[in-house]
């Protein structure tokens, strides 16, 4: 027969027990970004982009994508790896759509993207561009003319292709 355990032993074992789960847990589901209070990305409009464009002296590269969106993943580190080259050269502009802040922000952390970014969860910008769903990118020259728009995830070689396109013209 085993002794019967104290009130003190019992307590200290919950309380151990407790510790761990809470331990493993935070392990597990943190979140990977650690945010400030209030940190958001900008809310933006088709009107406010387009005057971006239009206010810009570089083509600009738009990336219409959500954390949700599983090809927006892999094209990611293809937009990361073009801004870091062509930065000086081209603005990249990011517009994360029907999404919600938090994951949008850990998206932008686990890829790393640092050009800016804006919060369109209502899909207004790329409906004013005339097109629908995620990832989309467009291509605007100097001027603010549309040059491309392609709709869903771009390769390596489409980009490149584009992005020389608007350093040419």
């Amino acid at each position: 027969m085993l002794p019967a355990a104290s009130v003190e032993d019992v307590s200290a074992f919950t309380f151990r027990r407790a510790i761990a789960l809470i331990v493993v847990l935070a392990a597990c589901g943190g979140s990977a970004v650690p945010l400030a209070l209030g940190e958001e990305l900008p809310p933006t409009s088709p009107e406010q982009i387009q005057t971006l464009i239009a206010q810009t002296d570089t083509p600009v590269v738009v990336n219409v994508w959500a954390s949700w969106c599983i090809p927006c993943r892999s094209e990611a580190p293809l937009l990361v790896a073009a801004y870091e080259s062509l930065g000086d050269q081209i603005r990249f502009v990011g517009v994360d759509v029907s999404d919600s802040q938090r994951p949008a922000l850990e998206f932008l952390a686990e890829f790393g993207i640092e050009y800016e970014n804006y919060f369109d969860p209502n899909r207004s910008v790329p409906a004013s561009l005339g097109r629908q769903g995620v990832p989309l990118t467009f291509f605007f020259k100097t001027n603010g003319e549309l040059s491309y728009a392609h709709p869903g995830v771009i390769d390596e070689r489409t980009l490149a292709l584009r992005i020389d396109e608007l350093l040419e013209g």
